[in-house]
């Protein structure tokens, strides 16, 4: 879901729990509630998205041992991750047929399986304390493990390090989305870009914290809520004009216009269709249908909205279609009853 490179530490773990938690909220527009509420939670969901991007980690010289050294803390750390995604991929699987472990005895597994790789972390940074990259790759394990305050110690000594590394402003950036001070998330983000221009991801972030954050941003920057808006608009669309494949990202975009009051509906709508022209799939298409199906009831276009419900044919979706249709006759049914009002005349 985010952009990287191979020092990006998967975060499928976090990931796949934030998509478990709020996917039908999301999908419904109920983000809207958390963006108003301009709650730290809501920017640790949605940046938790596109976090982890780190500078390149290759193997400068495979000759060198300290490099061989690195390389295979990187693996391990890897393999480690690669397994507890497994696990915690089986358990849910276990979990619905009512026959998984119990949570604490999960993480306490998880726990266990991560020790030797932190050690691993820990003992090569005493004898090499200079080793930027070793500092962005052990950020990134803590941080995938849900330990920002430990993954933002060794992000800090990597920029010690190299003040010039933009992917380190941006992993710190959204640390201080999380935990504060946002402003400093605000200054960060720009120095990334700044440091280098041509990465989609920054943009994404950047765009996403300056609107959950708008008061903020008001402030910070001292402008309009509605310029907040755009701004936070205009971040997204030069992140989705760097990768316009990115359909999390187009995604995101239109999800935006959820929060954004006065609304906004035909420009959802139009950013939406912007969507669905880079879904991938039916899981993707469908989602943006229910979308569609939604901010067209509002309009009152019944029929556009009654035709997008009736190709949401995925056994995932029922819930929301129920719901939605019967917003949408819900929404009928007003329309109707005002028509016949004879106070109206």
């Amino acid at each position: 879901m985010c952009s990287g490179t191979e020092a990006q530490h998967a975060v499928v773990r976090q990931q796949f729990c934030w998509y478990l938690a709020t996917v039908n909220e999301l999908l419904l527009g109920l983000l809207s509630v958390l963006l108003a509420t301009n709650q730290a939670i809501a920017a640790s969901n949605l940046v938790s998205k596109t976090v982890g991007v780190s500078a390149k980690i290759k193997a400068a010289d495979t000759n060198d041992p300290v490099e061989r050294e690195f390389q295979k803390i990187l693996a391990e750390d890897d393999a480690s991750q690669a397994e507890v995604d497994e696990w915690i991929r089986s358990e849910e699987k276990f979990g619905e047929k009512g026959a998984g472990i119990p949570k604490v005895a999960l993480e306490l597994r998880i726990r266990q399986r991560f020790e030797p790789v932190e050690k691993l972390y820990t003992d090569f940074l005493e004898r090499h304390p200079k080793h930027k990259r070793a500092f962005i790759a052990y950020g990134s394990f803590l941080n995938d493990n849900y330990n920002e305050s430990g993954a933002r110690k060794q992000w800090e000594k990597a920029l010690e390090l190299d003040p010039k590394d933009p992917a380190i402003y941006n992993n710190l950036a959204n640390i201080y989305g999380h935990k504060g001070p946002v402003e400093k998330a605000f200054d960060y983000y720009a120095k990334a870009i700044e440091l280098q221009p041509n990465e989609p991801v920054y943009y994404h972030n950047f765009g996403t914290t300056v609107f959950l954050f708008r008061k903020h941003a008001m402030e910070h920057y001292k402008i309009t809520e509605q310029e907040v808006f755009n701004r936070a608009l205009e971040l997204y669309r030069k992140g989705i004009k760097l990768d316009p494949d990115n359909f999390p990202l187009a995604a995101d975009i239109a999800n935006t216009y959820y929060g954004i009051k006065p609304a906004r509906t035909e420009d959802a709508i139009a950013a939406w269709n912007e969507a669905l022209k880079i879904a991938h799939d039916d899981v993707e298409r469908q989602g943006v249908f229910i979308h569609l199906a939604r901010l067209k009831t509002d309009l009152s276009r019944f029929d556009d909205a009654r035709a997008h419900l009736e190709d949401v044919t995925l056994p995932m979706y029922n819930d929301l279609k129920v719901r939605v249709t019967k917003r949408l006759e819900d929404k009928k049914k007003k329309v109707r009853e005002k028509s016949f009002d004879p106070t109206n005349n």
